[in-house]
């Protein structure tokens, strides 16, 4: 493999360019001015002097000649050394917030996602790029925090049921524990919890990658709801907390209807988990437009505002030891899943919180349905 070498800079570049500039102009000047001036100073010369004898005009050309061409020279060169002057200032100015976001590209792409460029001074051009690449570099910094947060909450949530089944393992293995019914059912238990977190990873990344397969077809909310609110009826009944559907309006929407099931399924786990006995979850769907929306309302306790665009990330959970966990996942990946599953869909989805103690709703934004079309129809 041949070395690379190390070509000529933009700085020399665009200083070699404005020399050849001023060269041009200067060669320019010099030929149409030896062109043109002795013609019209021999005009000049006869119509104010009258007839001249031809030695005089030939001594006077030539002295004109030699007077304007050392002009000339002088003149030019005074303006090539005042040109290069100021295209060396300009050029330096110009390169000068180009080398520093070069250097600050090297430091992000080196890992240093606090690096910054300052205002160029150069024109709202320069400090667009300059506000993109500053934006650029905190959201990289984002995903790098992310990403290290999703691997330490990964390894989190695997090592509790490992350490169950590795526990559980060594106590058959040695005796102290019977081979009987329900240690098999513990390390069953844990062996799922695994399964059905990795088989949640694999969902959320094929729907955010565009490769979950969704089967669309017209369905009404009406059925959504109610098909979600039976699935939870059970327990919610068991933790004392009430589910019921306001009256939603009648329309319908192309999806995919299992899809959709599993999403209304993690919004109300999540409403469950955060909502005390005796409160209240409400499902409800309004059409407006050419949009629909579902939502799932809760009397819980509610998010902060520091929290609220964080809660669709894998693994966020505002309170790691909350204590009210009804369904025992509790992962912090179905808000994920859902998140990714209405994205599949073409529609959007957000949570609204008052704050602490004054509930929460997330609703899902998706497109209503056309029409169908009768026969006759073109």
């Amino acid at each position: 493999m041949r070395a690379r070498g190390i070509g000529v800079g933009f700085g020399p570049r665009l200083l070699l360019a404005q020399a050849l500039v001023i060269l041009a102009g200067s060669v320019t000047l010099l030929v149409v001015a030896l062109l043109v001036a002795p013609g019209l100073f021999g005009t000049h010369l006869e119509r104010t002097a009258g007839p001249v004898p031809e030695e005089v005009v030939d001594h006077l050309q030539i002295a004109f000649a030699r007077t304007m061409l050392t002009s000339l020279l002088i003149g030019v060169l005074a303006a090539v050394l005042t040109g290069m002057t100021v295209s060396w200032y300009v050029t330096r100015r110009v390169v000068g917030p180009i080398t520093a976001m070069a250097q600050a590209a090297e430091a992000v792409a080196d890992g240093h996602y606090s690096a910054r460029v300052t205002k160029s001074g150069l024109g709202p051009e320069f400090d667009a790029v300059g506000r993109s690449f500053n934006r650029m570099a905190r959201d990289l910094a984002a995903t790098e925090r992310t990403r290290a947060e999703v691997l330490r909450d990964l390894a989190h949530e695997l090592r509790t049921p490992l350490t169950t089944i590795r526990g559980y393992h060594e106590a058959l293995a040695d005796g102290v524990l019977p081979a009987d019914r329900e240690s098999f059912a513990t390390i069953e238990a844990e062996l799922n919890r695994v399964q059905r977190l990795t088989d949640d990873l694999s969902l959320v990344a094929a729907a955010e990658e565009g490769r979950a397969v969704l089967r669309r077809k017209p369905v009404q909310v009406t059925d959504l709801l109610t098909s979600a609110a039976a699935t939870a009826a059970t327990t919610f009944r068991g933790a004392g907390v009430d589910l019921s559907i306001a009256p939603p309006d009648k329309c319908v929407v192309l999806v995919d209807p299992d899809r959709l099931q599993e999403v209304l399924t993690n919004l109300l786990s999540n409403a469950l988990r955060h909502t005390p006995a005796g409160g209240h979850v409400v499902l409800g769907a309004v059409c407006t437009g050419d949009t629909t929306q579902l939502s799932v309302t809760d009397t819980g306790e509610g998010i902060d505002s520091k929290h609220l665009s964080r809660v669709f990330e894998r693994f966020y959970r505002i309170d790691r030891d909350h204590p009210n966990q009804h369904d025992g996942r509790g992962s912090g990946i179905g808000l994920a899943i859902a998140r990714a599953l209405i994205h599949a869909h073409d529609g959007r989805i957000q949570a609204e919180s008052a704050g602490p103690g004054k509930g929460s709703t997330f609703t899902i934004t998706l497109p209503t349905a056309p029409p169908p079309t009768t026969e006759g129809e073109a």
